[in-house]
């Protein structure tokens, strides 16, 4: 059993959130419109038609148009504009 499994069962079975123990991404969408993330870890490129953000388990790329990043901390941001597409890039 590699060391991923492992994490994951024990989160499991002490019935924490994977978010808080192991750093997962959590993506809450509305609609087409806005997109809120939280734990990650950089914001890797920015325009008006592709946000790259950089997480612990890889990157998400939020595309659409007139994407505006309307607010961040240190592990939350919001993004709005059209979205259109959201993808999930595994590794560093």
């Amino acid at each position: 059993m590699d060391k991923k499994n492992l994490k994951s069962r024990i989160t499991d079975a002490a019935g924490m959130p994977k978010d808080v123990l192991l750093g997962v991404p959590l993506l809450t969408i509305a609609g087409q419109s806005e997109v809120c993330i939280e734990n990650y870890r950089g914001i890797l490129e920015y325009t008006d038609k592709l946000i790259r953000i950089q997480t612990k388990l890889g990157k998400i790329h939020v595309i659409g148009r007139n994407l505006q990043i309307e607010f961040y901390t240190n592990d939350e941001m919001k993004i709005i504009g059209h979205i259109t597409v959201i993808e999930f890039h595994e590794g560093g």
